[in-house]
């Protein structure tokens, strides 16, 4: 049904496949892909490896419910953008009030603060790989994140982005050059495998965490109106989003298969995507694992230019600030200084010695899994106010699956949560 629903709208705009339509789409693409392929950051490439490398393609088949979560969630947040012409820090602030707002932003500063300094530990373990010291990439990447976001424009910056979406392209080369067992990885993509203990379950919980994160909805509803996309034009854009969320999906199961293939049947153990990529160089040839290191650095690097651009737009919204990349430091003051404290501060912690970064992700993630469902019903009941969207709210195949989704994440974010908060509490019930 939702796959037929979804269908069935996306071919209104391509009944005639034309010169016009085409063009449109290529104005219009960026946002959807942009945003969740930026999702398959350091901290995803990290989760997505440790699941090949643990349990080999035994978690290939939560791929598919999770993309389909993945694009209900950004379809909403992309559809309220364009019908709107607000971010979404904008429609709960006037919705919601002040002080609801004020609460939210606190708790997404704090989350996308842990996940920012988490990008640029990949741009730093990531070039070691290459030999490259930290105290040299990381103030350089610092530098070049400031000088593209502040000084380029709008266009500019996100055609950027779009070719750095291509790198992605890294994973699949590395999984095929590890030579996987494909039928065996056709058979774990369909048919569930769970595995009642707490190491199975909290890896589950991370896969599905990292696929859907709280910045996400914020980022690509702030960029589709920044970029001025109208209810008219939302059907290009629709499209957009289930590119994005559908290629992304698809890098993550090749970087699982590239590890499981190799690391998980020699039986190695990881710790970090850095870690996999070196352990696949005896494993695969030293070309894979230039790739996979490579697709680390990208992805870093990439992240790193979002995180902090997407806490910048949601505050600003949620302030009744001026924000957007084609302004500059006098028209939006708060908007770039926001995003430059955040890039300064993330990078200055990475170049201290022994900085805790494992204290600083557990925080954020912890702070993550709290705020997400919150995000998630603040969506829904936007979206279904008809005062707001008129007739764009949900239709009731929409709601039905979009509330599965939210009683999902709010499940799964709670578990993770509570087991960071309690360690081994799973282990203890299970009798483990």
């Amino acid at each position: 049904m939702f796959a037929g629903s979804i269908l069935s709208r996306l071919s209104r705009p391509f009944a005639k496949i034309n010169v016009k339509n085409i063009m449109l789409f290529l104005a219009i693409l960026g946002p959807g892909i942009i945003t969740a392929n930026v999702d398959n950051d350091a901290g995803g490439i990290t989760t997505y490896s440790l699941a090949g490398a643990r349990f080999g393609y035994s978690l290939l088949w939560l791929m598919i419910p999770t993309t389909v979560a993945l694009v209900v969630i950004q379809e909403m947040c992309a559809r309220m953008g364009a019908v709107t012409g607000k971010g979404l820090a904008d429609l709960i602030r006037e919705t919601f009030g002040v002080k609801t707002t004020f609460y939210v932003m606190i708790a997404l500063l704090l989350t996308n603060m842990g996940n920012s300094i988490s990008e640029f530990a990949g741009i730093a373990a990531g070039m070691e790989i290459f030999g490259v010291s930290k105290y040299l990439s990381v103030p350089v990447a610092a530098i070049l994140i400031w000088i593209l976001i502040v000084k380029g424009s709008l266009k500019v910056v996100e055609r950027i982005f779009l070719v750095a979406c291509l790198v992605y392209i890294a994973y699949p080369v590395a999984a095929f050059m590890a030579h996987p067992n494909w039928p065996e990885i056709a058979r774990a993509t369909v048919i569930p495998d769970f595995r009642p203990n707490s190491e199975y379950m909290m890896m589950m919980i991370g896969v599905v965490g990292t696929t859907i994160a709280p910045w996400m909805q914020f980022y690509q509803q702030s960029a589709v109106v920044e970029k001025r996309i109208t209810a008219e034009q939302y059907n290009f854009t629709r499209l957009d989003v289930i590119i994005g969320c559908v290629f992304a999906i698809v890098v993550a199961t090749f970087i699982v298969v590239a590890c499981a293939a190799s690391i998980h049947v020699q039986g190695l153990k990881v710790e970090t995507a850095a870690d996999a990529a070196m352990a696949l160089k005896p494993l695969v040839g030293k070309y894979a694992a230039t790739l996979f290191a490579f697709g680390l650095c990208n992805a870093s690097l990439f992240a790193a230019c979002i995180l902090p651009l997407s806490t910048a737009f949601y505050i600003c919204e949620g302030m009744g600030w001026e924000s957007g990349v084609d302004n500059d430091f006098r028209q939006a003051p708060q908007f770039f200084w926001l995003f430059t404290v955040i890039i300064v501060l993330s990078a200055l912690i990475i170049l201290i010695p022994n900085a805790p970064l494992i204290a600083i992700m557990y925080i954020s993630q912890v702070v993550n899994g709290a705020v997400l469902p919150f995000v998630l019903i603040f969506m829904l009941r936007l979206i279904n106010n008809r005062r707001i969207m008129g007739t764009y709210v949900n239709g009731p195949i929409f709601n039905l699956i979009s509330w599965v989704t939210v009683i999902i994440m709010i499940v799964l974010t709670l578990l993770m949560t509570f087991d960071q908060m309690v360690p081994g509490v799973f282990a203890k019930l299970m009798g483990k």
